[in-house]
């Protein structure tokens, strides 16, 4: 479910191999991620060819963001990466320039090369803001139109890969969604749009803001849920799957007081779960291969070196490992649950395919502020082993501090866990307590 998303010029680079080492260990700790690219990049500075012509000189970029021609030789070196790392892939395909039979032509290349691997491609990312963003500025840009360019793309896409869905708008407006699910495509639909919670980079709406009281909030947890119901009600009224391919805490540039945090390692696990249980079936945090110092702040990995391309030595930030914890949980059903005190906590339980329960607590309370919760679990059978791992850290703004038991990586197997604290053997009954600022995942085989 758990991916990375990444800018359409990242293709280029040459540590997205199965050689860089470090690349493929963080995909591996991420359990069969997605690795989705698109971004702002796509429709500005990005040039698919596949016969190697030069990038046309309208196309503009500057040190940190370069215009990069990709071609299929780029997709062979990434489908080493994918392999090694049994990950999957996304694409986006540029629409600022409009040009369906460039897009049909790298799709049928990317299709030919990636197989099963290729999960869909979107047409353009986030439309609805090519009016805003330097885009389609001159000529503006309406809904309307994009819907016809939209079908043009599906269908020049359809001729030369017709299996392969068509993932969108991608878009963070909620009027672009009914439109892309009513459109007239011939190939398969997944709807799909973006989410950063915290957007009010201005301080113009103070409950929008990238601030720590903010991110650590109850209101945090509803603002994102409510927003991605939004989204589902669209999708399953339409009979589609609905993923959440972009999505980070802030939209703002630049650092702001959750970046990098410890915090942000816990919001990131409650978030995934959370979108888990409503029904979203794939979600991408927006990220960077650039250098962790001086490379975008909320980026869940980043490479060692100079700024701003570094060594591609690659690791992963505090987000990262809340990212990790989720996605090393076995395959399972949600159960309901029900939960009551512990403050800012979120509770999540599932069944598992071997019969098992696995129980995850995202603890959110402040850890230099708040006690020990003491918690009492009923279990839906009585026990006979109780194991348990903890992602934690010594406080919210804490950076580069965040572990999983004890270490910087992900957590250990099932059968290498230590046992829950006061384990009660065939009891359904569990009592323990929980430091705050922790995300602990429970697992009681019977």
């Amino acid at each position: 479910m758990t991916g990375i998303s990444l800018e359409a010029t990242d293709l280029a680079d040459p540590d997205l191999s199965s050689d860089n080492a470090s690349m493929v260990k963080l995909l591996k700790e991420m359990d069969q991620p997605v690795l989705r690219f698109g971004g702002n990049a796509v429709d500005r500075r990005f040039f698919w060819t596949s016969t190697g012509e030069a990038v046309p000189a309208s196309y503009k970029g500057d040190k940190t963001h370069p215009v990069k021609a990709v071609g299929p030789s780029d997709l062979v070196r990434l489908k080493t990466l994918l392999e090694a790392a049994d990950a999957t892939v996304t694409l986006t395909v540029d629409l600022g320039h409009y040009n369906p039979a460039r897009a049909a032509d790298m799709v049928k290349h990317a299709s030919a090369i990636f197989g099963d691997r290729l999960l869909s491609i979107t047409v353009g990312n986030e439309p609805n803001g090519f009016v805003f963003n330097d885009v389609k500025t001159g000529s503006g840009y309406s809904l309307d139109q994009y819907i016809r360019e939209l079908k043009d793309y599906a269908k020049a896409i359809y001729a030369v890969a017709p299996n392969v869905p068509i993932s969108g708008p991608g878009a963070y407006d909620q009027k672009w969604w009914q439109p892309f699910v009513e459109a007239e495509l011939p190939q398969k639909k997944i709807l799909t749009f973006h989410n950063y919670p915290l957007y009010s980079c201005d301080g113009s709406d103070p409950k929008g803001s990238p601030t720590m009281a903010n991110l650590m909030s109850q209101l945090m947890h509803d603002r994102a849920a409510d927003y991605q119901k939004s989204a589902l009600k669209v999708g399953k009224d339409a009979g589609l799957e609905t993923w959440l391919p972009e999505t980070g805490i802030a939209a703002c540039p630049g650092s702001n007081e959750t970046s990098r945090t410890h915090a942000s390692a816990l919001w990131a696990a409650d978030y995934v779960l959370n979108a888990a249980q409503l029904g979203i079936t794939r979600i991408g945090f927006h990220g960077s291969l650039q250098t962790c110092k001086g490379g975008p702040p909320l980026s869940a990995i980043c490479s060692a070196g100079a700024y701003p391309f570094g060594d591609g030595q690659m690791s992963g930030r505090a987000n990262f490992f809340g990212i990790s914890m989720v996605a090393e949980l076995e395959a399972g059903k949600f159960m309901k649950l029900k939960s009551s005190g512990g403050g800012l906590a979120f509770n999540y339980a599932l069944r598992n395919d071997d019969g098992s329960t696995t129980v995850v607590i995202v603890n959110e309370n402040d850890p230099e502020k708040a006690a020990q919760t003491e918690v009492t679990l009923n279990l839906p059978g009585k026990p006979v082993t109780g194991t348990m791992t903890q992602l934690s850290g010594p406080s919210y703004k804490a950076e580069d501090q965040t572990v999983i038991d004890g270490a910087k990586t992900e957590p250990k197997p099932l059968a290498g866990r230590p046992t829950v604290p006061g384990f009660a053997y065939k009891s359904g009954t569990q009592k323990f307590k929980l430091t705050a600022g922790t995300v602990t995942v429970l697992n009681f085989k019977y």
